[in-house]
């Protein structure tokens, strides 16, 4: 009679048994949470402030759904909200800011402020976010769809990492597609020096005293963060006619014209917080010197959340010392002058640009949840879906995606 050895390489550990056995009861353990959590739809953002705020204080979670930011928005467009608020034991888990966006029939409840946010990523509490990975996709799916029957066609969040800083997004699970749109970032080292060393730093700093030498040849220039809420007001104003004269000379629509969108940037200068750490947005600028007087080469608006740091947009007067490059040189000046203030990343936000790449050693890709309520939603959705994939090849091909700017600038 012969006896079968076990090979104990082929059994299981104590240990790798004990994971999967904890495994599964927090699989289990978040699929009862899943069927106990309650989903309430809120027209107005007042009513859930404290647990808002309560919840923003993670580090993790995005600037653009911060309650200021979410509240400016509001403030200026005045659309209709359906905001998502969940909770479990009586404790809030999650908050989803979405207003409902209308167009050609189609309600699509999207992030606040969807149109000018780099980053989304949901308010979450810590111990949902931490359990992402084991909520039940479906469940999940169909808490949400429920919640927003009768309000929406078609729920759109926009610009998710899937996994943000060392965190899996709880949104992970619902239907997705990858945008076509990349984010590109700079984590800050303790020192400046340190930081520049992820990059190419002996070419940066040769290009750096290159420029400098330019400025101070022209004149000489001055970084300045201006102090008063009415400088930064009216630094705002000159950053609208800067862009406005650029998107014109390249036959693009001016994407910042419109009244509410100025009315929201500006609402945002006033929103901030130095016990956070929190600012809405920040101008910060390049002024001239010696012939160029007081004129200013080079504009940048940021905003700050804890440790990170989006850079919101930029502009330049192409008709003053253009060989410096002066936006990228108000870049050196502003990454290096907030080193040692508790800053550990810099985010460069959407869209793939050569100065971006040469500043940013990160990578991030975003993804759509496109999730449809209503038949209508189907159709929608499958028509989000053909569109991002269409932009992501496009863009993936330099040469036709200069065409397709061609066409883009003809037609206006």
């Amino acid at each position: 009679m012969q006896t079968q050895q076990l090979d104990v390489h082929e059994q299981p550990s104590d240990v790798a048994l004990a994971d999967t056995a904890i495994s599964r009861l927090r699989q289990l353990s978040m699929k009862l949470a899943m069927a106990q959590l309650d989903i309430e739809v809120f027209d107005a953002m007042q009513p859930l402030e404290d647990d808002w705020r309560a919840l923003e204080r993670d580090n993790l979670q995005s600037l653009h759904q911060s309650y200021d930011w979410c509240a400016a928005w509001v403030s200026a467009f005045q659309r209709p909200l359906a905001i998502l608020k969940a909770t479990h034991a009586g404790q809030t888990v999650f908050i989803l800011p979405v207003e409902i966006v209308k167009s050609r029939g189609l309600r699509m409840a999207k992030f606040i402020a969807a149109d000018h946010s780099n980053i989304n990523t949901g308010l979450f509490a810590e111990s949902f976010a931490e359990a992402g990975r084991t909520i039940a996709p479906h469940e999940f799916a169909g808490q949400l769809r429920h919640a927003l029957k009768g309000r929406a066609d078609l729920l759109l969040l926009q610009n998710i990492p899937l996994e943000w800083r060392g965190r899996e997004s709880p949104l992970a699970g619902l239907p997705m597609v990858q945008n076509q749109n990349h984010a590109y970032q700079l984590p800050f080292l303790p020192a400046f020096e340190d930081t520049l060393k992820q990059l190419n730093a002996k070419n940066r700093r040769k290009k750096f005293r290159v420029q400098s030498k330019r400025f101070e040849a022209a004149g000489g220039f001055e970084y300045v963060i201006p102090e008063t809420s009415a400088e930064q007001h009216g630094l705002l104003d000159i950053f609208f006619r800067l862009k406005s004269a650029r998107f014109a000379s390249l036959g693009l629509p001016d994407v910042f014209a419109d009244r509410e969108t100025q009315t929201f940037l500006h609402g945002l200068i006033d929103k901030q917080d130095d016990t956070r750490q929190y600012f809405g947005l920040q101008m910060h600028m390049l002024r001239l010197k010696g012939e160029h007087e007081g004129k200013i080469a080079a504009i940048s608006g940021i905003s700050r959340k804890g440790d990170h740091i989006i850079c919101q947009f930029g502009a330049i007067d192409e008709e003053l010392v253009p060989d410096t490059s002066p936006g990228e040189f108000l870049y050196w000046q502003t990454i290096s002058g907030l080193h040692g203030k508790g800053v550990a990343l810099f985010d460069f936000g959407l869209g793939d640009q050569t100065y971006k790449r040469s500043w940013a050693p990160v990578e991030t890709a975003h993804y759509d949840v496109v999730l449809p309520v209503s038949p209508f939603g189907v159709v929608a959705g499958a028509a989000h879906r053909i569109v991002t994939h269409g932009k992501a090849h496009i863009k993936a091909r330099p040469k036709l995606y200069k065409f397709a700017q061609g066409i883009r600038a003809r037609i206006g």
